[in-house]
């Protein structure tokens, strides 16, 4: 599909709860409530709108949360969608934490990537970050991601508390093929008023140690980053540096929430409520296709991240799909 801005549109973020597990500061602080379990999007029904979106021309899918494997049958869910027509790529972003005895199901479904958000090594930072003691748990599966062969990516948020780690971070992508990205803060949810550091400033600190970090044109995903690559490092280096500089001109994506509304972007409160359509037993056929054509026709040029006073989204990034 192409968009009103000439950008093609072949990616959907696709969240299946928001709950989760830890506690991130950044994300969902806190006792937030959880939608009820009827508000959430049966697994038949997400389904019926991967099919109707692969037929509009998507055909790469990311399932995240909240935490995606708090919800029963996650991995069946996935593997189902790994083998429906048209899909090309399937990957999942996970905290890591439930993922061990994840990965023989998720390898033999031949899952294309997993990201696993890891912002400290330091035992007691992660646990006042997350909430949660699980540093051991979440660094074991990420070796065992490797031990699969599974495409694996760390995703770092660049808080200010955890400068100190931006280094040994990177360092993972030294000793094992795992690629290390550096996410700025974003300015949705509990993420308004978090202290960040630039990409720029992450970068600057990591040439230090890599002089010979170069751009490399290899497409690592279906995403944004940007990633850089040294002679030193058996996996690369990547950054999301939405706030800094901008990536909405080669925007690709959409994101299902987890009670079924379709966004064109995240800094806005505006898309399309696919789960009423769903649900509907008048609902004509094509009903579905069409509505994610009109959220596609939706998209804006870009978001309003440097104007918060813009920002129209005040859900926490849980509720929106991490």
């Amino acid at each position: 599909m192409i968009d009103t801005f000439g950008r093609t549109i072949d990616y959907l973020r696709i969240s299946i709860t928001d709950r989760c597990n830890f506690r991130c500061r950044y994300c969902m602080p806190g006792d937030l409530p959880d939608a009820g379990h009827d508000a959430v999007l049966r697994y038949e029904e997400l389904g019926k709108i991967c099919r109707a979106a692969v037929a509009c021309g998507i055909d790469r899918f990311k399932i995240t949360g909240g935490e995606p494997f708090v919800r029963k049958d996650a991995v069946s869910f996935i593997s189902r969608l790994k083998k429906m027509d048209g899909v090309r790529a399937v990957t999942v972003t996970t905290n890591g934490f439930f993922l061990e005895d994840k990965l023989p199901a998720l390898a033999a479904a031949g899952i294309n990537g997993i990201n696993i958000s890891l912002d400290s090594l330091d035992r007691e930072q992660f646990r006042r970050i997350t909430g949660t003691d699980g540093l051991s748990r979440v660094l074991q599966a990420i070796h065992q991601c490797s031990q699969y062969g599974i495409r694996t990516k760390i995703n770092a948020v660049l808080l200010k508390e955890t400068a100190d780690q931006i280094l040994p971070l990177a360092e993972i992508a030294q000793k094992q093929a795992v690629d290390v990205r550096f996410i700025e803060v974003m300015p949705i949810g509990s993420g308004r008023g978090q202290a960040g550091i630039t990409a720029d400033a992450a970068l600057q600190q990591l040439r230090r140690a890599w002089p010979d970090l170069t751009v490399t044109a290899e497409r690592r995903g279906n995403g944004p980053a940007v990633y850089y690559e040294s002679r030193s490092l058996r996996g690369d280096i990547g950054f999301i540096a939405a706030n800094s500089h901008r990536f909405c001109s080669a925007c690709n994506r959409l994101r299902l929430t987890s009670t079924g509304f379709l966004k064109p972007c995240l800094c806005y409160d505006m898309g399309i409520d696919l789960k009423s359509l769903v649900r509907s037993p008048q609902a004509e056929p094509g009903v579905l296709e069409r509505a994610v054509r009109q959220g596609v026709q939706m998209k804006p040029s870009g978001h309003c991240f440097a104007d918060e006073g813009q920002i129209t989204e005040h859900k926490g990034m849980n509720q929106i799909g991490g």
